[in-house]
């Protein structure tokens, strides 16, 4: 499961992607690289909005269900969805929840030899920018042990098999990838009977691993892991 992604585009790019589509309402505010995005950090979606749509800071991890969070004090949030058949899942899969996730890079930790390395995923060394196949909700979690339940905007994103390169190093799942503006115009308009076809592993050959190692990534970024940064215990996928 994907617990660690970076996002080095601006925020115009985004809104390039997609001009050809609907207009879109920046609303996230400055946008700068984000070279490693972790569970319960705050990272730009793009969901639907009238006729437009609207580019927006939320936190990674939708709310966990019931049975995840008995005995536990905060909800560390379920960062990839898996199983669209569960009912914690279904209530976000028609088109009012549905967002794309801007992203330039991916990792995986090598969970086949065991080392956990991670090992980052691209479409070449220039990271072009691609989506994520995202849900979002707008509701109140508890993300830490101490403090006040935090309200705002929450997304994940859904997996699938992996494609060869990704299954390499991680047999299990590789995040839903949408690539271009037709795939992306799919996710966010169609019904699930039809849209829930994009959950599946790209074409083997489609990614590259641009790096290894590093806990971030983008241009320029030191491969070799970083001491000190966050990633903690996740919840990834439950259901």
């Amino acid at each position: 499961m994907c617990n660690l992604y970076s996002q080095t585009t601006n925020a115009q790019a985004i809104i390039d992607f997609v001009k050809g589509w609907k207009a879109v309402r920046d609303r996230a505010g400055n946008q700068f690289p984000i070279s490693g995005i972790f569970p319960n950090y705050d990272a730009p979606v793009l969901r639907a909005v009238e006729d437009e749509l609207e580019l927006v800071m939320a936190k990674w991890g939708m709310p966990s269900p019931p049975f995840a969070l008995q005995g536990k004090k905060s909800d560390i949030g379920v960062t990839n969805v898996r199983n669209t058949k569960s009912p914690h899942w279904r209530r976000w899969l028609g088109v009012e929840s549905r967002c794309l996730v801007p992203v330039t890079s991916f990792a995986e930790p090598d969970q086949v030899s065991g080392s956990k390395v991670n090992h980052w995923f691209a479409f070449g060394e220039a990271r072009p920018l691609f989506f994520f196949a995202g849900v979002w909700t707008n509701t109140t979690r508890q993300v830490r042990v101490s403090g006040d339940p935090v309200a705002g905007d929450f997304y994940a994103f859904l997996t699938t098999e992996p494609n060869a390169e990704v299954g390499a190093v991680h047999e299990k799942a590789m995040p839903v990838i949408l690539t271009t503006l037709d795939e992306c115009q799919a996710w966010m308009t169609l019904p699930w009977a039809e849209a829930q076809g994009l959950q599946r592993p790209l074409p083997d050959g489609a990614l590259h691993v641009v790096a290894t190692g590093a806990k971030r990534d983008g241009p320029g970024e030191a491969t070799q892991a970083e001491p000190g940064l966050p990633g903690g215990d996740v919840q990834g996928t439950l259901i």
